[in-house]
């Protein structure tokens, strides 16, 4: 099969092979992929950022893919051939509390990931594919979607009416603000762009905050909600964005720290963060039950992914380039373009 292998650090060292097609042993189903999309974490695997202590080259990138089934184990009941399915990037987080081993059993890391043409899944990790989505629309699902979800519903029990702040208008804040919107929150966005605040307007946004023209943003969102601050705040940033956003929460709300696109360490005003009694909640995308129960979600509510562009399977460095750089919304790999 053709596979693409990252052989070290580096996107130049990212190479299109031939390789056996993988098999699978009893409690396995073996997928032929058809989508993969691209996260902020995959450009991170490729610098060595992520969890570099952890990988052993080569091996195949790209946590979220999604494909059909073409062979299922002997042990293996709840899916079969044909079924449509998508990938979970943690293949031992099934329920409840983490581990802490859970980056060692990691898809498109420390595990072969979705980027060639078959994919090997375990059976109790994988989720079928939403019948309301296309397998390109599918693969944006498992971290950019899905770590919203496990947010805003698993931790913060969101309800309607909740008032939700939602940074930048990346893949993950884009899926958060159609997310939070379907589940009838009111939702404030930052972006240095107007055009890309206008276009957060039709995801389904009700207000809008330029961060260059209101640097105080968090100022800006206590005027909004009429000095009570925000229940929920997606937190990408990170950095100085941290203290910001401690001033912009309600009291007892949360933050949900997801990324941390300027800077992985944060100064905080210890007084804020007592006064708020903030619940700061570091993010590391989810566990498999959760993930099938937005997966069914799906069905019911309507959410239609945003795609910036599909990239074929020979463009993968393209989309890796792509990805690194400025997207409103998800970069996805078609393998059958």
């Amino acid at each position: 099969m053709k596979a693409w292998q990252l052989e070290d650090f580096g996107l130049d060292n990212l190479k299109q092979v031939e390789i056996e097609k993988p098999e699978i042993n009893e409690d396995q189903i073996l997928i032929k992929v058809n989508s993969a999309s691209l996260n902020y974490r995959d450009i991170a695997i490729v610098e060595g950022i992520y969890t570099p202590e952890l990988l052993n080259f080569p091996f195949i990138p790209v946590s979220d893919a999604s494909g059909e089934v073409v062979e299922t184990g002997s042990n293996v009941t709840q899916f079969k051939k044909g079924d449509r399915v998508t990938s979970h990037m943690f293949t031992t987080w099934l329920e409840g509390q983490p581990t802490g081993d859970e980056p060692s059993h990691a898809l498109g890391a420390t595990v072969n990931g979705g980027l060639s043409e078959y994919m090997v899944l375990n059976a109790d990790t994988a989720v079928f594919s939403p019948e309301t989505l296309t397998d390109n629309q599918s693969s944006t699902l498992p971290v950019a979607a899905f770590v919203n979800w496990f947010s805003l519903v698993e931790y913060g029990n969101i309800k309607a009416g909740d008032k939700v702040l939602v940074q930048g208008t990346g893949g993950v804040s884009i899926f958060a603000i159609q997310i939070a919107s379907a589940l009838g929150a009111e939702v404030i966005v930052t972006s240095s762009s107007d055009e890309k605040l206008e276009k957060a307007k039709e995801l389904g946004a009700s207000h809008f905050i330029n961060y260059k023209k209101h640097p105080d943003w968090e100022k800006e969102v206590q005027k909004l909600t009429n000095g009570k601050g925000v229940e929920h705040i997606i937190e990408v940033v990170g950095g100085s964005s941290i203290a910001k956003s401690i001033e912009a929460l309600a009291f007892q709300g949360h933050i949900y720290v997801i990324g941390f696109l300027e800077d992985m360490e944060a100064n905080v005003n210890l007084f804020s963060l007592l006064s708020k009694q903030a619940k700061i909640q570091g993010i590391n995308v989810g566990h498999h039950r959760a993930f099938e129960d937005f997966t069914k979600a799906l069905n019911q509510i309507s959410i239609d992914p945003v795609i910036d562009t599909v990239y074929s399977f020979d463009q993968a460095k393209e989309a890796y380039e792509h990805q690194a750089k400025s997207a409103f919304g998800k970069i996805v790999i078609d393998f059958n373009k």
